[in-house]
Order: structure tokens, then sequence, then C-alpha cells
């Protein structure tokens, strides 16, 4: 039996070349070096803008968050709560998902000024009515968050900076791609320009 002649198959797609306006060749135009050098303009600005506005934006952000601790550390005070009701127990009391669960629930307390105060707020799961928690109480005598802590600051300035990064990034890239439409829309109408002179002269009117 002869082996079978396998049937032809089309050559494998060429590569795109990334580096193909740096390229001399024929079909190279004007624009598209001009092009090329508004990568490289856009990509040596983001590289260097990008870290100086993160440094900037992660000092700016976290000296703010740190002066908002520090007030809010001398506005809250903790308090001795009661609470008014039985609080459901955890599905899986011991877990560590119990340990960090909290449920809401109506409590009793007194403001800096002696006054007495109901609140609703999360409180450990399992706690009978009687039971007692901290809170942190604001200058009005309203139940509020504890003042912010240090994990917390670290956490929203690295979130700023990231935010920063990408937002010099994203810009950056919109600058290259706007630049670029711009360049496409003049090679067209080039194009057609350059078309409509040569026309006449490859047709014939019938």
């Amino acid at each position: 039996m002869r082996d079978e002649i396998p049937l032809a198959q089309p050559p494998p797609e060429p590569r795109p070349d990334k580096l193909w306006r740096w390229r001399v060749n024929p079909l190279r135009r004007p624009l598209d070096v001009l092009q090329a050098w508004i990568g490289v303009i856009v990509a040596a600005s983001v590289l260097a803008a990008a870290p100086a506005a993160m440094t900037l934006v992660g000092h700016a952000v976290n000296r703010s968050l740190r002066t908002a601790a520090d007030e809010q550390v001398h506005s809250r005070h903790r308090a001795t709560a009661e609470v008014l009701h039985d609080v459901p127990q955890h599905p899986e009391p011991g877990s560590d998902e119990a340990d960090h669960a909290r449920y809401p629930a109506d409590v009793r307390y007194t403001d800096a000024t002696g006054r007495t105060r109901t609140a609703r707020t999360d409180v450990p799961p399992g706690l009978p009515a009687g039971g007692t928690v901290q809170v942190w109480v604001d200058g009005k005598g309203a139940v509020t968050d504890p003042p912010m802590s240090a994990g917390e600051i670290r956490g929203l300035t690295t979130g700023w900076i990231a935010a920063t990064g990408a937002a010099v990034t994203v810009t950056g890239i919109t600058v290259y791609a706007a630049a670029g439409y711009a360049l496409e829309r003049r090679n067209l109408a080039e194009w057609e320009r350059e078309w409509a002179e040569t026309a006449p002269r490859w047709t014939r009117s019938t």
C-alpha cells in the first residue's frame, strides 16, 4: 500500500512584529515613526510619573488618615453596654467563624454626661440578656466604630497608592490610544487624497 500524500497545509501566520515602526522599509510612513516616538514618550512619562504620584498620594493619604485616627481617639471613648435580649448562638460554636461573627443586638449604656441611652450594635453570638459588651461612643453619645487602627491605615494607604498607579497607567494608555486613533485618521485621509490623484491613471472611463 502506497503512502498517502499528505494534504498541503497553509503556511503558519507570521508573528506580529511589534517593532516594525522602527524598521526601515518602503511601506513605513512618517506618521508610523511619529506614533512610535509617541509610544516611547508616553511609556517614559508613565514610568517617571507613576512612582512620583504614588509616593505623593501615599504620604498625603497616610498623613490625613493618621490625623483622622488621632481625632477619633480623642473624641471617642469606650463604654460598657448591657445587652437587652438574648443573642442567638452561632451554628458552629467554637469555630474560627464563630469567633469573628457578630450579630445585631439592642444594648443600653451610659454616655459621658451620665445619660442612659439605648442603641443597636453588633455583638458576639450567644450573649444572654443582661450580658455586657464594650462599645465605642462618640462625642455626641452615639455608638460608633472604634478609631482606625494602624492596620486599617496601612490598608487604606496601600489601596490609594495602587489606585494612583493604575490611574496613571490608564491615563498613559488612553493618551497613546487617542494619538494612534488621530494618526490613523490622518493616514486614511492621506490615502484617500493620494488615491484620488492616482485613480484616474489606473481606470478608464467607459
